[in-house]
């Protein structure tokens, strides 16, 4: 689905382009197998009502998204809903190796005739960490390694690799071969983020939970180093946003406040937010300031600065709302209201309603300034 209202991607701005954030979720009580399968209703609905892409999310050991590798996950949809473009937002990519998450890339690459969209993180739940037995503090440094042996894997032929946790001396080839170049972003967790992933040649994964005076200056931080090394600053540049769009802006507003207090308890639970983990972590510290809310957004009571940072309305206001973020920069919008709990029809409801209400009312923001 995009709008195509801008210019071309190699003069100006990239049509803007919608995608959902399909997952594991549904009313208390279901099963994993029946979570599962509402997963895929959502999929065959996107691609119904013209998505450019499903996206899925990673976690483990937890109630909060119980899907433990979105790669396979995404290569059932990939059959299930054959031309549709698969996401992920996002891979952790200090819990793999680097050379069977370049594999496992590139076969899900051929086994799809959609377009691949890898979003891909450090992660920040320390009981992830410590039940896969890797240290926080070397993320980083796993990060940068497992995405430099995927992007030397994506120019074919043989590689080596010698870095502190992976290697490879006699060189290898990657079978199968990637034939198209999937789009990866990285996740951004901090301005500092911004500059780093721009070192490492990765667009910004942006949340809606940062103020837009913060998301405006990500995108400028990325673009400025982008340019200053010689890179195109003008990217997909994807967001992703919380959103539940019906008839009026307060039933809309009802459905978040049912909904999102529980999505935001069981981020607390998984995320051990109360216990701030990650204060003697390096590279981790700031995320102690960013989590000492989550507690107080599970009360509906304290929700209303939330609910305006995201998409929450009638479609004139989510259409509102979502213009703010284009005129940003942001021109990949993910969105979903597939969180704990759930059920279909309201998911449902957004899914149709965001596709039929409010892109249509969406324009460049090149014509928007006219």
């Amino acid at each position: 689905m995009a709008n195509t209202a801008q210019n071309s991607p190699r003069h100006g701005p990239r049509p803007l382009r919608y995608a959902y954030q399909i997952g594991a979720v549904g009313e208390p009580d279901r099963t994993d197998r029946q979570l599962y399968r509402e997963a895929i209703a959502d999929a065959r609905l996107v691609q119904a009502m013209g998505y450019d892409a499903a996206w899925m999310v990673e976690h483990h050991f937890s109630d909060y998204y119980p899907q433990p590798n979105p790669l396979l996950f995404l290569s059932h949809i990939a059959a299930a809903c054959p031309g549709l473009g698969l996401g992920t937002a996002v891979m952790v990519l200090p819990w793999y190796d680097p050379r069977r998450f370049a594999e496992d890339l590139a076969m899900l690459q051929t086994l799809t005739d959609g377009e691949l969209h890898i979003g891909m993180g450090r992660g920040t739940a320390k009981s992830e960490y410590d039940a896969f037995g890797i240290p926080m503090e070397t993320a980083r440094d796993r990060f940068r390694e497992c995405w430099e042996l995927t992007r030397r894997a994506l120019d074919g032929g043989p590689m080596t690799y010698a870095g502190d946790y992976t290697a490879l001396r006699e060189p290898v080839v990657l079978r199968p071969a990637f034939d198209r170049r999937p789009n990866f972003y990285g996740a951004i967790g901090s301005l500092e983020s911004a500059a780093i992933m721009a070192g490492l040649g990765l667009p910004p994964l942006c949340l809606s939970s940062f103020p837009d005076h913060l998301l405006k200056r990500i995108l400028e931080t990325w673009k400025a180093r982008t340019a200053e090394a010689g890179g195109n600053p003008n990217a997909t540049f994807p967001i992703s946003i919380k959103c539940f769009v019906a008839e009026t802006d307060e039933k809309a507003r009802e459905q978040a406040l049912q909904y999102l207090p529980e999505f935001f308890a069981l981020q607390v639970r998984h995320y051990q937010s109360d216990h701030a983990p990650w204060g003697d972590i390096p590279g981790y510290q700031q995320f102690n300031k960013m989590f000492a809310n989550l507690r107080s957004l599970s009360d509906p009571a304290n929700l209303g600065p939330y609910l305006a940072m995201n998409l929450v309305g009638s479609p004139a206001t989510v259409a509102r709302r979502l213009q703010q973020f284009a005129d940003l920069g942001f021109n990949y919008f993910l969105i979903s209201n597939a969180t704990y709990g759930v059920p279909r029809a309201v998911r449902h409801e957004t899914i149709r309603r965001f596709a039929e209400e409010v892109v249509p009312r969406m324009q460049a923001p090149a014509a928007a300034a006219e």
